[in-house]
């Protein structure tokens, strides 16, 4: 096992990996920018070095900065979180070549699920069912492109193979409108992923957005952890998380939770994973796989018990799992509410100094926050303060237990999504479950926000 791992992120994911290394008995090293010099975590750290000003570019995202700094602190391990470095294949390699461990997959499976088009040949290949679509990377001649499209079906939707997070794509209705829509597209995927090369699938009308979580050793051992449901979402931001998703046969989740995991001992995969999926007509869609943990990880933790950083870190270390699929159950209902910095109707960010900050507690509360009074919320970075999770024996109190939570929860200073997150979790459709990626703008127009 390590001595000491270097986190290379911030905000509530620094702590949270810190937590970990603190409960296995492993030395943190944490960096940090000039903005984040009060950050709690930096005060818990065994070591902190400023890497650098606030722009993430001359901070979070310089590559020598990182390495250096592990170089310095004698740090065995590099853990890079989620967003920022972490699904970076060439930082994933650099780390490896400088002697150091890469915490998550190797930089070959990076790479290959990064490209949305090698992503999808590959699950094709494994077997997990995807959306019908181009074969491969769209050609340049228009008769093709139209052909294709006529043979998926109008409406389809143009993506650019290096994109993610809601980038880079364009629905298209039309066949008049398809030619010019994947120029565009191609334009735009250039100067923003470096990669023109874009694809066309099925444009799903109605679809929930359901995600399995993964683990996979060195030893090709891979496990499922059960699945979420992630469909409230902004602008294809997710809001709220829960698991496991309402409403679908088990039977149906099993299957396709077997075959991922089968996918993952197919491609030699190591580390945490989550294959992200559209779910329409009981039917399930591969869009794309995230090759690090995932903000909504710890609902996934609550029911099934497992903690999926340790087991990050765990595996990084040449481990074998300790469980096989059928040690894993699912126990209850979790559901996390993202707590952001912004207004809460013009989601404008909100950054300042919190003046008072009171989490909830109780049980089956969870709170994953770096914040907390008089701390300093800084311009330059993503708005999320925090998560709450609420787990239940049921649904139904792991949604009276978030109701709780949420009128317990004091942030003054600021601006913060808390009172949208109270108005959701009285919503009757939410409160049914099994709402659409499209609900949550449509009840935001509906409210008049």
């Amino acid at each position: 096992m390590f001595k000491k791992i270097l986190i290379a992120n911030r905000g509530e994911i620094a702590l949270r990996i810190q937590r970990a290394c603190r409960e296995m008995g492993i030395k943190s090293v944490v960096v940090y920018s000039e903005a984040d010099r009060d950050a709690k975590y930096v005060k818990l750290a065994d070591e902190a070095v400023c890497i650098g000003p606030a722009p993430s570019i001359k901070s979070y995202l310089s590559m020598p900065a990182i390495i250096a700094t592990a170089e310095v602190t004698d740090a065995e391990a590099i853990h890079p979180g989620y967003g920022f470095l972490s699904e970076n294949a060439d930082f994933a390699e650099r780390v490896e070549r400088s002697g150091f461990t890469f915490i998550g997959p190797t930089s070959e499976n990076i790479r290959m699920m990064g490209d949305k088009v090698s992503a999808k040949q590959a699950m094709i290949k494994a077997g997990v069912p995807c959306v019908p679509g181009s074969e491969g990377a769209l050609p340049d001649d228009p008769k093709e492109i139209i052909r294709i499209a006529r043979q998926v079906g109008y409406p389809v939707i143009i993506k650019a193979a290096g994109g993610g997070g809601g980038r880079g794509m364009r629905v298209v209705h039309t066949e008049a409108a398809l030619v010019n829509a994947v120029q565009m597209t191609r334009t735009e995927a250039g100067a923003a992923f470096g990669n023109p090369e874009v694809y066309m699938e099925k444009f799903l009308e109605n679809p929930r957005h359901v995600e399995i979580q993964v683990l996979a050793d060195g030893h090709k051992n891979a496990v499922w952890l059960g699945e979420r449901d992630c469909s409230m979402q902004r602008r294809h931001q997710k809001i709220i998380e829960e698991a496991p998703a309402p409403g679908i046969p088990r039977r149906t989740i099993e299957k396709v939770g077997d075959r991922c995991a089968a996918a993952c001992r197919k491609m030699g995969y190591r580390g945490a994973g989550t294959f992200e999926f559209l779910y329409e007509n009981g039917e399930f869609y591969f869009i794309e796989m995230n090759t690090r943990v995932q903000v909504e990880h710890p609902v996934t933790e609550m029911v099934t018990g497992i903690d999926i950083v340790q087991m990050q870190i765990r595996i990084a270390a040449g481990e074998k799992l300790p469980f096989t699929q059928r040690n894993i159950e699912m126990r209850g209902h979790a559901i996390e509410c993202r707590i952001n910095a912004e207004d809460p109707v013009k989601f404008v960010p909100s950054p300042g100094r919190i003046t008072t900050w009171h989490a909830p507690g109780g049980p089956g509360v969870r709170v994953d926050s770096h914040a907390y009074t008089n701390y300093f919320v800084p311009p330059h970075y993503d708005s999320m303060i925090g998560k709450i999770i609420c787990h239940g024996d049921t649904r139904e109190q792991a949604l009276a237990r978030m109701r709780i939570a949420l009128s317990e929860t004091v942030i003054e200073g600021i601006q913060t999504n808390v009172p949208l997150h109270r108005e959701l979790m009285v919503d009757a459709k939410f409160v049914e479950g099994g709402t659409s990626i499209h609900y949550l703008e449509g009840w935001m127009a509906q409210h008049k926000r």
